[in-house]
């Protein structure tokens, strides 16, 4: 009898050990399931997991890091059910730390230490370190209430490729409330993004308040239709409209800055201003004619968007782009400048004389002016004005950054501008109101071809073509979402997920893999399910269908 009982015992402990063995390698599994890849990443599978309970603290030192240790405390009582106190002084037992060492390395970079004598410790080289590792430390964390979070033991070491990591969000063809603004600014930062650019004016509307021109807001802010589909589509004669309080843009701004995005505001000029000279039709190169703000999209060239170079003009632009900059306390200023058809300049006597008296080459010159005008303005508040290429790159490569997006065939090195810092957002590879694939037509889009994930994943930030000097000028990337086709949060939600995943890690990791990412990208998705997020499954399931770009 002694010896069936040692014999079982014997069993029970070979069957423990083995389940203990899985579960450890379950666990140790997570960790190359991370988005975006680390730089390096140690696994212990010798080592048992860090198991966190109600009883564990998240101790904080160093400047900022307690932000991201309420963040945390917030995401796991959240999302999982399992609230943890934060505490200023370390625990005498193993527990997660968040260190912000301020140690001049790379900035954004961390190390992540998970050991179950001493728990998880995050030191991070800066206060974005601390929460990069701390988004890391989420990515660990189970995908659903009610499972007991264990931590595999292992070492990462990370740091971000790019110091720019953008995502885009068009407000003004359609407008979103602030609690949408603030939980797709949530998604960035889960995805390690630290820009938030935020499409505030165009020919559809003018979407933030400013008190030097009330009216902006009580007229501009408005339109009587829109098209439905794609251009020219069917119109609806509904009134629409909508726009952002100042109070409401500072709760944006300090929400972000608690999740360490940075917001970049734009304000479109000196085209795309058929919003403005619907309030004001003497901004125009045609006062005579009447105004209206824009019911339809892609009006470029269609009518008459254009400010005159006149002092009205220039006062109105002292005003908006002064007042915009003491809103936003970040170092950009998003200034536009696409698109700026010269005919309308052509066609006018009174801004042919002022090319004329100011000694200007031709409309270009013109353009010139109008942002370099604008970037004194900025520059004058210690900011940088970004601009699309088309517009910004005219002027001086000092205080100012091009957007570099117009070109169909990808960004050679040719194709930057000489001198310039920029950002990539090249509208075949990053502009997200392409459709994903076939099954997408419900979310409609007037770009018709298809950007899967994988072109996003794939396009080369720095082109094979560039120079040493070329590639330092590089600051990063950035996603763009357009909304002409994207009335409502699920189809914003459905178009940029999982791509904003292929994006994040193009501009965060050094070493890419496709296949890789695929398999991790299955783990992303139960997190999407987990934060609410209404993605296109599609990559899950099947090869995309439909007409490709050639």
């Amino acid at each position: 009898m002694n010896k069936l009982l040692r014999l079982a015992a014997l069993a029970a402990m070979v069957t423990l050990g083995m389940c203990s063995a899985m579960a450890t390698d379950y666990y140790a599994r997570r960790i190359t399931e991370i988005i975006p890849k680390p730089a390096v990443c140690d696994i212990d599978t010798a080592a048992p997991p860090f198991e966190l309970s109600r009883s564990t603290v998240v101790y904080y030192a160093g400047n900022g890091a307690g932000t991201s240790a309420r963040y945390l405390a917030d995401y796991t009582s959240r999302y999982l059910g399992l609230p943890v106190a934060t505490v200023r002084k370390s625990p005498m037992k193993p527990c997660i730390s968040l260190i912000n060492r301020n140690n001049h390395g790379t900035p954004g970079g961390y190390s992540l230490t998970i050991d179950p004598t001493i728990g998880a410790v995050v030191d991070g080289n800066d206060e974005q370190g601390v929460f990069y590792g701390v988004q890391t430390l989420i990515q660990l964390l189970p995908t659903r209430a009610g499972v007991v979070p264990l931590l595999p033991a292992a070492r990462i070491i990370d740091h971000p490729r790019f110091a720019y990591r953008g995502m885009h969000l068009d407000v003004v063809r359609h407008f979103f409330p602030v609690e949408f603004v603030k939980r797709y600014i949530d998604w960035l930062a889960l995805h390690k993004m630290n820009y938030f650019h935020w499409h505030l004016t165009d020919d559809q509307g003018w979407r933030i308040e400013l008190k030097s021109h009330p009216e902006l807001t009580a007229r501009a802010s408005q339109r009587a239709g829109e098209i439905e589909g794609v251009f020219p589509g069917r119109y609806r004669p509904l009134p629409y409209g909508g726009y952002y309080t100042q109070q409401q843009i500072n709760e944006v701004v300090d929400y972000a800055a608690s999740r360490y995005v940075t917001v970049v505001p734009e304000i479109d000029v000196p085209g795309h201003c058929m919003a403005v000279l619907a309030v004001h039709p003497e901004f125009s190169t045609t006062p005579q004619l009447p105004k209206a703000t824009a019911q339809t999209w892609g009006i470029y060239n269609r009518q008459n968007n254009v400010l005159a170079p006149t002092p009205e003009v220039f006062k109105f632009l002292s005003d908006v782009f002064n007042e915009v900059c003491a809103l936003f306390p970040g170092q950009y200023i998003h200034a536009g400048g696409d698109e700026c058809a010269p005919r309308w300049w052509k066609e006018s006597e009174q801004t042919q004389q002022f090319i004329k008296s100011h000694g200007l080459i031709d409309e270009n010159g013109l353009q010139r002016y109008f942002m370099n005008y604008v970037k004194r303005i900025v520059n004058s508040h210690g900011k940088t004005v970004i601009g699309w290429n088309g517009g910004i790159e005219q002027c001086d490569s000092a205080g100012s950054v091009v957007m570099n997006w117009h070109h169909r065939s990808g960004v050679s090195a040719q194709k930057l501008t000489p001198g310039h810092r920029t950002i990539i957002a090249p509208g075949r590879w990053f502009y997200f109101d392409y459709i994903e694939d076939s099954t997408q037509q419900m979310v409609m889009s007037g770009r018709q071809q298809l950007l899967t994930v994988k072109m996003v994943y794939d396009f080369n930030i720095v082109p094979d073509s560039a120079t040493a000097s070329q590639a330092q000028l590089i600051m990063g990337a950035e996603g763009c979402m357009w909304t002409e086709y994207a009335p409502a949060p699920w189809k914003v939600e459905a178009l940029v997920f999982p791509r904003l995943a292929a994006l994040c890690e193009n501009a965060w990791s050094q070493h890419r893999d496709w296949a890789d990412f695929k398999r991790r990208l299955v783990r992303q998705s139960e997190r999407y399910d987990l934060w609410g997020i209404r993605y296109n499954p599609s990559v899950f399931t099947a090869e995309p269908t439909g007409p490709r770009y050639r």
